[in-house]
């Protein structure tokens, strides 16, 4: 059954880089050489190649597409502090340099991430007003990495953050789940929310991965927010089958208890198998098996709501099939694209061994959330 689907885009977006020359995430220099391209691995091609595909696929005639206005100053201060955003905007002002930790802005980044921003809050907007039943924000720079004061991992504003806070100043929301399966740990989204008891936060991620060496399992929130923090650490090399064991047993098992008025997703596509920057074994049909489980679950707790914000994912030529999958479950419509890697990466999926012991910590973990039946 089709469903009516916003799609919020700007080309805007792609058109922010980093003001230095990278090879991957390294900077060029020394013993590190200039690549062909670009060379930085959070290329605006990723994005670019998702919604050409969409476009030659036929699914963005189905959708509602729009962009929107970049967030005001308003919205930026509910999260952010002025001493910063003024400090992001001088440097972007003069033509970029380091704001952060792996967050290298360009001319212009200030305006553009502020876009990235408002795209999330319209996605927010769209749907709590009942303009469409879910929502796709293609937020460019991402945001997950964010602290309220600090850059970090290619994110400059918490674009999740800025539209939950400005959907509570404006629609009075109350309570919402944000479900972060980008393959690194969603930490800027955890900071900014671990103190409070109305917004669950849940992090899938690769152990270890970035913030380097970070897992995060005993991390549950403090205070009023004791609880409302739950973070799913697995193991490199887990594949399609985790990542479902982890929804079933503890993401949705969660989800019922919190009952949240929104679902939002920190959608990230670099537990792909082939992603540079993670060793995580997934292919576009786990994206929409997830996707297929939160769509179910904000139908039955609330009416539907569900809005994804795009995070990281860096194979170029893979995001796009993964994107794909997930707007499509969201739409409701199966395009005619098949996805050309799927099948080989079924072929690599991990052992039995490998599968047991993630089970187990699985379990592990639901036991210590009290999510255990």
């Amino acid at each position: 059954m089709s469903r009516r689907t916003a799609f919020l885009f700007d080309e805007h977006c792609l058109w922010h880089s980093a003001a230095r020359l990278h090879a991957l995430t390294l900077p060029v220099g020394g013993w590190v050489q200039p690549p062909a391209a670009a060379g930085h691995a959070e290329s605006p091609e990723t994005k670019r190649r998702l919604k050409s595909l969409m476009d030659v696929s036929g699914l963005t005639r189905a959708l509602q597409v729009s962009s929107a206005p970049p967030a005001d100053e308003e919205d930026l201060l509910r999260v952010h502090p002025s001493h910063y955003l003024a400090r992001f905007k001088a440097l972007s002002d003069a033509g970029g340099g380091d704001l952060g930790d792996e967050a290298s802005v360009g001319p212009g980044s200030y305006e553009i991430a502020r876009l990235s921003a408002g795209l999330a809050l319209a996605a927010v907007d769209t749907v709590l007003k009942g303009e469409a039943d879910n929502a796709y924000a293609l937020s460019r720079p991402p945001g997950h990495h964010c602290l309220p004061d600090q850059a970090m991992g290619f994110c400059f504003l918490a674009n999740i953050a800025i539209a939950i806070e400005a959907a509570k100043a404006r629609h009075g929301l109350g309570k919402v789940a944000v479900i972060d399966w980008d393959v690194h740990h969603g930490n800027g989204t955890q900071a900014i929310y671990y103190r409070r008891p109305d917004v669950l936060t849940l992090s899938l991620h690769q152990d270890g991965c970035f913030p380097p060496g970070y897992s995060g399992a005993d991390d549950q929130g403090e205070g009023a927010g004791l609880g409302a923090n739950l973070n799913i650490p697995l193991l490199p090399g887990s594949g399609h089958a985790a990542y479902l064991d982890a929804m079933e047993r503890i993401v949705i098992p969660a989800l019922e208890r919190f009952r949240p008025e929104l679902i939002v997703v920190a959608c990230g596509y670099d537990a792909n198998a082939v992603d540079p920057l993670a060793r995580m074994l997934l292919h576009s049909d786990s994206f929409r098996a997830m996707t297929q489980r939160l769509r179910e679950a904000a139908e039955r707790l609330c009416q539907g709501r569900l809005v994804m914000v795009h995070e990281g994912g860096y194979a170029e030529a893979y995001v796009p099939f993964c994107g794909l999958a997930v707007m499509e479950e969201l739409a409701g419509i199966r395009t005619e694209v098949v996805d050309p890697l799927r099948d080989f990466i079924e072929l690599q999926q991990p052992g039995e061994a490998h599968r047991r012991l993630q089970s187990e910590l699985i379990g592990d973990l639901a036991q210590a959330f009290g999510l255990a039946g």
